[in-house]
């Protein structure tokens, strides 16, 4: 499987299975894409009629070009093969370690976004805040439950975290407090909207968090359109100062700035923009995902929109980088010598596997998104996983268990996509969120153009 596309004046060529990638002229480009289905003389003929007029194509160069494709494919570098598929369904003997816990410290907010997943923090249910007991029995189910695993990942988690500060520190301690002894190292997220941001909220975070995650949707007027208060205020004028603040205390730890993009804003590289020209450099805008009737919802009349956005953001950053001001947008980064292992590119987040979240009375879901839905409850951090067949069905979601999936170049850089939108779509977790899949596909795209800008 090869995937080609044009974008930014480069000529692109994919090869799915090995991940190399190609950037040709556009006599190249033609026969590579005639190579599999076409004789050498159909291609020269074809080259000929389309390009025999420039002069620095001729017979002999075309034929010339068609050995060098198949040199690339006798190397492994060009229509290889796919030699994944069988290791894709052994995954439900995988181990039952778990490496991360997202806590739900807090099913409340101080904000009351209207396109909010999670119901304005509460998850359609009633709003709670996690006692310090059950938080510390999700750390050590964590701990009884992760193997071999050194570095484990707990994330603080709402509705706003910070509405249960005491709480987090309280928890932050208590892993301290366990982990050398047992081997392990506790790495912290702390995802916040910022309103209840201060100096000792950035000091601890700085301190012990090993991210932070600021959320912001951009310009004023479209962050102030949701992002509001419950007497209806926006929160822009609240807290840009106290992130502006948060991110330079930070300096070298890691952290970034993530929106939310609906229909009412599908302009969003002006918003990812603006965020970097008040100085975060640290960047991710995500598209909305809700109900198709509801206001917010990205229709197919934005898809060329949101695609031409895409590249003209991977465009400024090529020439803020080459400015000496490069920013990062998390869905451009990739690396395409040193990616992920073959693994992690077919079972994707390890959600409801290696990854759970925990509610304020200790509750088990597959993840975040899952949370509410009695459908999905796992079990308890007293407990642990009683759901077993759930947590089955969850390992052998990966990308050769959705058949939409068998003809996408994307396959092995999505895993699969997110099973959370999967189900919300289509009501399987091993379906595919295809609006997702089209926006991945464009970001994906736009990551390896810039890529190859960099090596060109």
């Amino acid at each position: 499987m090869i995937h080609q596309y044009k974008l930014n004046g480069y000529n692109i060529v994919l090869d799915v299975y090995s991940g190399s990638v190609h950037v040709v002229d556009e006599v190249a480009y033609d026969i590579i894409g005639m190579y599999e289905n076409s004789e050498p003389d159909e291609i020269v003929t074809a080259m000929m009629a389309k390009y025999g007029d420039r002069e620095d194509v001729n017979e002999a160069e075309i034929q010339e070009c068609i050995d060098d494709v198949t040199a690339l494919k006798e190397a492994g570098k060009l229509f290889t093969q796919d030699t994944y598929a069988g290791m894709a369904f052994d995954f439900k003997k995988k181990s039952n370690d778990i490496k991360a816990l997202c806590l739900h410290v807090a099913h409340t907010c101080n904000l009351n976004c209207s396109y909010c997943f999670a119901s304005q923090g509460k998850y359609h249910g009633d709003r709670a805040l996690m006692s310090f007991e059950v938080g510390k029995q999700a750390l050590d189910f964590l701990m009884a439950h992760s193997g071999k695993r050194r570095n484990l990942e707990v994330d603080f988690f709402g509705g706003e975290p910070l509405m249960n500060w005491d709480v987090v520190k309280q928890l932050v301690a208590y892993a301290r407090s366990i982990e050398k002894e047992a081997g392990k190292n506790f790495r912290f997220t702390l995802t916040t909207n910022g309103v209840l941001v201060d100096d000792e909220v950035i000091e601890f975070a700085n301190k012990e968090m090993h991210n932070v995650v600021m959320s912001i949707d951009g310009r004023k007027e479209v962050h102030d359109r949701f992002r509001v208060n419950y007497a209806g205020q926006g929160s822009y004028d609240t807290i840009i100062p106290k992130f502006q603040k948060f991110a330079k205390a930070r300096g070298e730890r890691d952290y970034y700035v993530r929106g939310t993009y609906t229909h009412h804003n599908t302009d969003f590289t002006k918003d990812i923009l603006h965020m970097a020209d008040l100085g975060f450099t640290q960047l991710s805008m995500e598209p909305v995902v809700c109900a198709p009737d509801d206001p917010c919802a990205l229709t197919e009349e934005d898809l060329p929109v949101l695609f031409e956005q895409y590249e003209e953001l991977a465009k400024e950053m090529i020439r803020r980088e080459k400015d000496g001001k490069p920013i990062t947008f998390y869905h451009y980064m990739i690396d395409l010598n040193h990616g992920p292992c073959i693994y992690k590119r077919i079972a994707g987040c390890g959600s409801g596997t290696e990854y759970l979240a925990v509610t304020p009375w200790g509750d088990l879901y597959p993840c975040h998104q899952f949370v509410g839905d009695e459908k999905y409850l796992m079990g308890n951090v007293w407990d642990g996983v009683t759901n077993t067949e759930m947590r089955d069905e969850f390992k052998c979601c990966n990308v050769y268990a959705r058949k939409d999936c068998d003809d996408c170049w994307a396959r092995l850089y999505c895993s699969g996509g997110c099973a959370a939108n999967a189900y919300h779509a289509t009501g399987s977790i091993q379906g595919t969120y295809e609006y997702g899949c089209k926006l991945f596909r464009k970001r994906m795209e736009c990551a390896i153009m810039m890529q190859v800008a960099k090596q060109v």
